[in-house]
């Protein structure tokens, strides 16, 4: 077992793993943040050359928007559960930094992170890549170095 995990980690590409992991966060601050436009009802009136349709369906672009928001909200939701549930198998100290670092409104300096918790900057990014690894196993988003052929 042991040496499957030790395989498993030296096969990950680090750079692209965090970069990931850092993209699953911006996504996270964006979903706290906003609603998309294209998802709010139209209320203006729109016009089309095309002359309408006589088929039996019904198209109506309150309803479409209805669905849409719907369908948005439960990805929303799902993604952010699943975000919670990666950082809350984390450590005390790494799910705290994970936290005041990524999961806030504002985006935040690392020195107010480390200078907050009463850390060294290199403990600071010591916990923090431990923890974006665990992040990116517990999400999936971890990426495995293509394997070199022999020429």
């Amino acid at each position: 077992m042991s040496a499957i995990k030790t395989s498993l980690l030296r096969d990950i590409d680090r750079k692209k793993t965090k970069v990931n992991v850092e993209k699953a966060f911006a996504d996270y601050r964006m979903y706290m943040m906003t609603v998309p436009d294209d998802i709010v009802p139209k209320i203006t009136p729109s016009y089309s050359l095309v002359p309408p349709s006589t088929t039996n369906s019904f198209y109506s672009s309150t309803e479409c928007t209805a669905i849409k928001r719907v369908e948005y909200e439960i990805q929303r939701e799902n993604f952010m559960q699943r975000v919670h549930q990666a950082v809350n198998r984390l450590s005390k100290r790494e799910r705290e930094l994970i936290i005041k670092t990524y999961m806030t409104y504002e985006d935040v300096y690392a020195f107010e992170v480390y200078n907050e918790m009463g850390i060294s900057e290199a403990t600071y990014y010591r916990i923090r890549e431990k923890a974006l690894y665990k992040i990116s196993f517990a999400l999936q988003l971890q990426v495995y170095k293509e394997s070199e052929k022999p020429a």
